[in-house]
Parts: structure tokens; sequence; C-alpha cells
């Protein structure tokens, strides 16, 4: 088969999205940012929102997302992107508003902002990746760390009675009444990234109809913090974190039971 047969629009399956930038990506090689980060270009250009999307990065190892996703970003404080977002979707209620944070930054340090954001029903959504370990300051424990699990600072396995349990963000969020859309997928596999990728388009929408707040969790793998080889660390998280972190919805409702009250203000007004 000649070059000119193999480029025929008939036999393309795949085009890079025309919003994820040429630069080479500085993350570790078989990490699963990149294929959320193209999950995220293909729903932004679907629903045709290239020039009014803001999306917010803080501190960790997608610190330089903006290098990769052609679209408005603000950079947050460490753990402090939701309150951020808030500010950004009330100033403009049109935008697309969204974070895209870490276990350590979302689960730790912005444990309240998290929290908060999505009890208020503020219409952003939160993409949160969880890989259960600090993947850019040395592989430490991260409140997601699994029981038994080793890091740097458990080298001999994460201890409840000494560390605690791991910290389960999304069944939390699913409790809270401002939350519209709580979901855990991930994207080891081709028939997951195609289900997280609705789960993504499904919060976006969510977002931008006004019926509160969303949160994707993505679980991931970090091969380098985990010291294992791509295969095997999707192969880790199969037998080890999709057993702790269950795939699915966890809430899905039309309209949150109470509405976010800057929304009313901006309903009263209108």
């Amino acid at each position: 088969m000649t070059r000119e047969e193999i480029i025929k629009p008939e036999n393309i399956v795949y085009t890079k999205p025309v919003l994820m930038n040429d630069n080479p990506m500085h993350y570790c090689p078989g990490c699963s940012h990149g294929v959320v980060h193209k999950l995220i270009a293909e729903v932004i250009e679907e629903m045709g929102m290239e020039h009014k999307t803001v999306a917010i990065s803080p501190v960790g190892c997608s610190v330089f997302a903006y290098n990769y996703l052609d679209i408005d970003w603000q950079e947050a404080a460490h753990g402090r992107a939701p309150a951020l977002a808030t500010a950004v979707k009330r100033l403009w209620p049109d935008r697309l508003v969204f974070t895209y944070q870490g276990d350590g930054d979302l689960a730790c340090i912005g444990t309240a902002e998290t929290i908060h954001a999505l009890n208020r029903g503020e219409n952003i959504t939160i993409i949160f990746i969880n890989n259960a370990i600090y993947g850019m300051t040395g592989g430490q424990m991260a409140p997601t760390t699994l029981l038994g699990m080793k890091t740097a600072t458990c080298p001999y396995g994460r201890d409840p009675k000494l560390h605690g349990y791991p910290l389960k963000m999304a069944d939390i969020a699913a409790q809270l009444e401002g939350t519209c859309y709580v979901t855990r997928q991930s994207v080891d596999t081709v028939a997951r990234i195609r289900r997280a990728k609705k789960a993504i388009r499904k919060a976006f929408d969510n977002s931008m109809q006004g019926k509160g707040s969303n949160l994707v969790e993505i679980v991931s793998t970090c091969n380098s913090g985990w010291k294992m080889s791509p295969v095997k660390s999707n192969q880790w998280l199969e037998q080890n974190m999709v057993p702790s972190y269950p795939l699915g919805d966890l809430k899905d409702v039309a309209q949150v039971t109470t509405p976010n009250v800057f929304n009313l203000a901006l309903a009263e007004n209108n």
C-alpha cells in the first residue's frame, strides 16, 4: 500500500486533536496524563468551545499543561484551583471552566477548596488524576496511596495505624448536595478511554447548562513513581487500584437539590 493510499480519508482512523500543540510533553513515557489531555482537547473541539474555555492548572505534574492544550489557562497556587475556577466561572458564566489536578494537590493541600467548591454547586468541572502517589516531587505517599503500597515516605507500605486510610474523594463528593455528576474512570484500555471521554463530555455539558459541580476522577498510573514499566503499571492498576477505586458513575442527577446561590442571584437580576 502506497503512502497516498494510507492517508486517504477512508483509511484514517485517528488524527491528533487540533487543540493539542506540537510541543514535546515532559510527562514520563507511559504516563496517563497525555491520554487525558487528548480526550479533553477532543471534547472541547467537539463542543465548539475552543475560544470560550478557561482551564486551571495548579502545582504538580500537570503544571505545564498550558504548553500542550491551546486554550486559555490560569495557574493556581498549590491546591487552590477550585477557588480560582469559582472566580473565573462567576465572572464569566458563559465560559467552560475546569480544573486539572493530581491527588496530592486535590486531596491533600487542596481538600478544603475541593470540598467547598463542589458543595456550593459551582458550575465547574474538576478533573482529578489519581495515581496514588506524589509523582512530581519524589514518589512520596499521597492521601490516595493504597494500604500496603510502598512509597518513598512509607517504604514498608502504608499502615493505617500509622498513616491512616486512603481518602476516597469521589465517594465524598457524591454525598455533597452541590454535585451534579461524580464519576470515576480510567484510561488504561481503549474501552475505558472511550468511557472516560463520554464522562468528560457529560461533565462539561453539565457545567455549561448550570446543573452544578462535576468531579471526574481518572484512576491513573505513575510508572516512574511505582517503579514499573508502563505495561506492568497498567496491570498493577487493574489488579490493585481498580478494586480500591471502583470505576463507574457514583452520582448523576439532572439538577442539584440546592441551587447555587450565585445562580439564583443572576436569575433574579435577569
